[in-house]
């Protein structure tokens, strides 16, 4: 950038989150989590194991040209760099995310590669931005051609699903998520608020902030990847009971003789969660201060860990009734 140029204040800030269960036989330990998550030689991997394993990658910047999508139909061309990065959640859960923010103003005309580097992370508009219809036309995902963060998220995705450390033998079956998120600023001061959280079709979910000006937009990313991780927590526990036949089944000899494979099917569906899934719940673990009140929302408004709690003491109370020996729970009532 040349001396007395400058950008104005960014006015929304927009990424998506790419969730799903590593493909592995067994959770990765720091070091091979590290070794997952090394996307440059120049910079370390992140780990850290308080208050549970976790691993981050180092940023890295992919250059766009192309318009920005919008509610209203107009057509805003935006250049400049894109963030993504990789997490990984006690060697089970990998999230891939992009983001970028957008200056209110930019201007007319595209400046040297080198102008936008310096600014990692930024995009920016032609003229002026229209940013509650940028902002509405982001969450919906806009039309071929427009910036598509989500791409760059999948894309980051699909290269780490390739990596020889997985041998793509996972303990259970689920499906990926996608969290895509903007956030608008809010009224000179306001707190942070969480205006809209909403599961839309095919795994995908929308979230619409209003943060405070300053907010870094790392932090937004930080705070929409949690959000992100319990949500496909919830999904995927949910959908492995609905898949289920819940009760107490077909009768089986007491005590278990033979293998593990003798168990009954609600059993051995249920035990890969208890293994890989129930201890991973932790919500704002790592989310900036400034935003760990949104969490409220969630928890007022669907009631995540309500939700989650629930959940959790259905499948226990389903492996304590299959650990009850068929003589005592198959008693007939007496009248």
């Amino acid at each position: 950038m040349r001396p007395g140029e400058t950008t104005s204040r960014a006015v929304l800030a927009c990424g998506e989150v790419r969730t799903c269960l590593l493909p592995a036989g067994q959770a990765l330990d720091s070091r091979a989590a590290a070794q997952l998550l090394r996307l440059r030689a120049d910079e370390r991997v992140l780990v850290s194991e308080r208050p549970n394993l976790y691993g981050r990658s180092p940023d890295t910047l992919t250059g766009v040209d192309c318009p920005l999508p919008s509610s209203n139909g107009a057509r805003v061309r935006a250049v400049g760099t894109v963030t993504a990065r990789a997490s990984l959640t006690e060697g089970r859960v990998l999230q891939t995310s992009a983001h970028f923010r957008v200056p209110a103003t930019g201007p007319d005309h595209r400046r040297p590669w080198g102008q936008y580097l310096v600014r990692p992370g930024v995009v920016e508009p032609f003229g002026r931005l229209p940013h509650e219809a940028v902002a509405e036309g982001l969450l919906g995902g806009g039309r071929h051609g427009d910036l598509d963060v989500g791409l760059i998220a999948a894309g980051l995705q699909t290269r780490l699903l390739r990596h020889p450390l997985l041998d793509h033998r996972p303990p259970l079956r689920s499906r990926p998520t996608r969290l895509r998120w903007v956030a608008l600023p809010a009224r000179h001061g306001d707190g942070p608020t969480l205006e809209r959280f909403t599961l839309a079709e095919d795994d995908l979910r929308t979230v619409r902030l209003r943060v405070p000006d300053g907010t870094r937009s790392a932090d937004i990313a930080g705070l929409c990847d949690d959000i992100a991780l319990h949500d496909w927590l919830l999904t995927t526990v949910v959908r492995i009971l609905d898949g289920i036949r819940l009760g107490p089944g077909e009768p089986r000899p007491w005590p278990r003789p033979g293998p593990a494979d003798a168990l009954p099917a609600v059993v051995g569906a249920l035990r890969p969660a208890v293994d890989h899934l129930l201890h991973l719940w932790m919500p704002m673990a790592r989310v900036s201060s400034e935003l760990t009140p949104l969490w409220a929302v969630l928890e007022d408004r669907p009631g995540f860990t309500r939700q989650w709690l629930a959940l959790v003491q259905r499948v226990r109370d389903q492996l304590t009734l299959h650990a009850i020996p068929p003589a005592y729970r198959e008693v007939e009532p007496t009248s």
